[in-house]
């Protein structure tokens, strides 16, 4: 099975702000254009299912993508957001002043957000979250696509990747980007990271 690990497209708090699983952060003007975009990009390539996060902007970006295709996003909880507890909403700005900050962008593998979830607890939901998908799709020249956040997705890629959740910054996950993973029976190969969808064969 061919997975196509999708970050959201763009929404204001990129860069800004920490959204996490704020409810209503959908996509904004020229995240909508990413979407349609990308949407565009993967017309021609057959996907047997859109799957996404349960979070807005996730969701508005599956549908984007499966519009061509004539599929309806499934729903992915175990691709959601990392849960930031306290820092959730909150300016970058203003986290720099957080004593937790820094050790939480320098060991991330070990520094829990204020009330909210380590980041291996949700690698951990986040890779058996793709390895059901690659369960509920045998059939092997089957394409998936899936929606979800940047931290996830380095999450995921960095476990298949044998890359320490602690230098997950080293992947660029950009929004609408695509991440390609094959998914065979004997173990996964990833064909591209973050790019454009057009790239990987």
């Amino acid at each position: 099975m061919r997975l196509l690990l999708i970050r959201h497209a763009l929404c204001d708090p990129v860069g800004r702000a920490i959204a996490g699983r704020s409810p209503g952060v959908g996509l904004n003007a020229a995240g909508r254009a990413q979407a349609g975009a990308l949407a565009a990009r993967l017309a021609h390539r057959p996907l047997a299912a859109v799957y996404a996060s349960p979070l807005a902007r996730a969701l508005e970006t599956a549908a984007a993508v499966a519009r061509p295709h004539a599929l309806a996003p499934r729903p992915a909880p175990a691709l959601v957001e990392l849960d930031f507890g306290g820092w959730t909403g909150r300016s970058l700005d203003a986290l720099a002043a957080e004593p937790g900050w820094a050790p939480f962008n320098t060991y991330r593998s070990g520094t829990r957000p204020p009330g909210g979830e380590l980041a291996l607890e949700a690698q951990a939901r986040a890779v058996a979250g793709v390895l059901r998908l690659a369960e509920a799709h045998p059939d092997g020249e089957a394409c998936v696509a899936a929606v979800s956040h940047a931290d996830v997705i380095k999450a995921v890629l960095g476990h298949l990747l044998g890359i320490p959740l602690d230098l997950q910054h080293r992947l660029e996950i950009a929004p609408a980007s695509v991440s390609a993973l094959a998914l065979h029976p004997w173990g996964p190969r990833v064909l591209a990271i973050g790019g454009d969808g057009i790239e990987w064969s």
